[in-house]
């Protein structure tokens, strides 16, 4: 469903900015170097300090689940209204070419230091149900997105949403109980000629340095960007939904045949979706989302082309029409992150600050809307591993709380860890 008047590509001035906070886009490099600040994402903003924070660092972690033999990957995590934690992640002998592949859950009760047995949250026989986030609306009803992946390619999945008003408390020990479920469709106007400049950009400033994988991808761009099909399917969630103040409810969602982005967007309390217009930059995917002091919206998105940087863009009209995409300084290696608005107004970001692998895992934290980021501290740092995928939320009580995917000899499973803002200042 498309909005009844839409505004094409618009871009926002960018402003120079240090190192930490750079972005830069493809055209740019090609041309000439423009800047914006950078990161994070939040459900929901406070101006005010927050009540709850303490100077005292504190920090625990532990697994949600032993480690487990099958593929686990791509949490989410919410808190519930009475103070349980939940988690989800997807669970099968793979990924989209596995069709055992279901998403799974576990609940750690307030109070409760251990985690329930995963249950089952969504599967569609017969189909991989890939890529979880959880969040939880302004009526306090629990949202799951997930997509199902119908042919074994990214490109073919469809994204799910269950909706719950029934999740919490001492009647559901488990799963919870769903009202109702449906599909995220989108028509976004057509955005080949577009596009296809914005390729043409990307090509230009870095065509030197694309692999062989890379070129398949850019040439299936160009094949498949004008097809009605490729631009309205294969749009697929990773990072939790935000509201803003109108009440506006936007989900961020990537596609792999375009490597770019795009938001669902519903004003009726999700009862019904449309599609902002793209972030195109190729190579910019998952993103998550920052709502700014002065209302416009950050969008920052992993890394799925060469420039090994946290992608960026910014929106001044909550998220219908987005900027340029460019670059910021912090490090990428093709690996999904999140991030927070923390109740004191600071912002918070937990990704893999590598340009090699995912074997560190970082939070860092800024206290400039990311111009700067003065702390930095590592949830993970191993020579042999993989930590990565994270999802992250703060607490009514001020904890910060992420939940990862936890791959190491022997197996795999999501870790779970607790700390807060002190414990990032005091660095590793």
């Amino acid at each position: 469903m498309r909005a009844p008047t839409s505004r094409r590509f618009h871009t926002l001035p960018f402003r120079f900015c240090g190192r930490n906070g750079v972005f830069r886009s493809a055209r740019s490099v090609a041309l000439v170097a423009c800047c914006a600040g950078s990161l994070g994402l939040s459900a929901a903003i406070a101006d005010e300090p927050s009540s709850t924070r303490s100077d005292v660092p504190a920090h625990s972690a532990e697994l949600v689940f032993p480690l487990h033999p099958q593929h686990n990957h791509a949490p989410g995590i919410v808190e519930c209204p009475n103070g349980d934690l939940l988690v989800s992640w997807y669970r099968g002998s793979g990924e989209r070419r596995s069709d055992d592949v279901a998403v799974f859950g576990a609940r750690r009760r307030a109070g409760e230091s251990h985690w329930s047995e995963p249950f089952l949250l969504a599967d569609r026989p017969g189909f991989p149900d890939c890529n979880t986030c959880l969040w939880i609306d302004g009526q306090d009803r629990l949202w799951l997105f997930w997509p199902t992946i119908l042919a074994n390619t990214w490109e073919s999945c469809l994204t799910n949403f269950r909706v719950s008003s029934e999740f919490a408390g001492p009647n559901v020990p488990g799963a919870p109980r769903w009202d109702r479920e449906g599909l995220v469709l989108l028509k976004p106007d057509d955005f080949s000629e577009e596009a296809i400049r914005e390729l043409d950009a990307f090509v230009a400033a870095f065509g030197g340095a694309l692999n062989d994988a890379l070129r398949a991808e850019v040439a299936m761009f160009r094949q498949r960007v004008s097809d009605k099909l490729y631009q309205r399917l294969g749009w697929q969630p990773r990072c939790k939904p935000i509201s803003v103040p109108s009440g506006r409810i936007l989900l961020p969602l990537y596609s792999d045949t375009f490597s770019a982005s795009i938001m669902a967007i519903s004003d009726d309390q999700g009862e019904t979706w449309y599609a902002s217009e793209p972030l195109l930059g190729f190579g910019n995917i998952q993103p998550t989302l920052l709502r700014r002091k002065n209302g416009g919206l950050v969008a920052f998105m992993r890394e799925n082309g060469v420039q090994e940087k946290i992608r960026t863009a910014e929106s001044s009209d909550e998220g219908r029409t987005w900027g340029q995409v460019g670059v910021c300084g912090l490090p990428n290696p093709g690996s999904g992150l999140d991030g927070v608005n923390l109740a004191g107004g600071r912002w918070l970001l937990v990704y893999n600050d590598s340009t090699q692998d995912r074997s560190s895992l970082a939070v860092s934290m800024s206290d400039d809307e990311g111009l700067t980021w003065k702390w930095t501290r590592h949830l993970e740092r191993a020579a042999n591993g993989s930590f990565h995928y994270p999802a992250v939320i703060q607490a009514k009580d001020g904890t910060i709380h992420v939940v990862y995917s936890y791959f190491v000899e022997g197996g795999k499973s999501m870790k779970h860890a607790a700390f807060n803002e002190a414990w990032i200042e005091s660095g590793d």
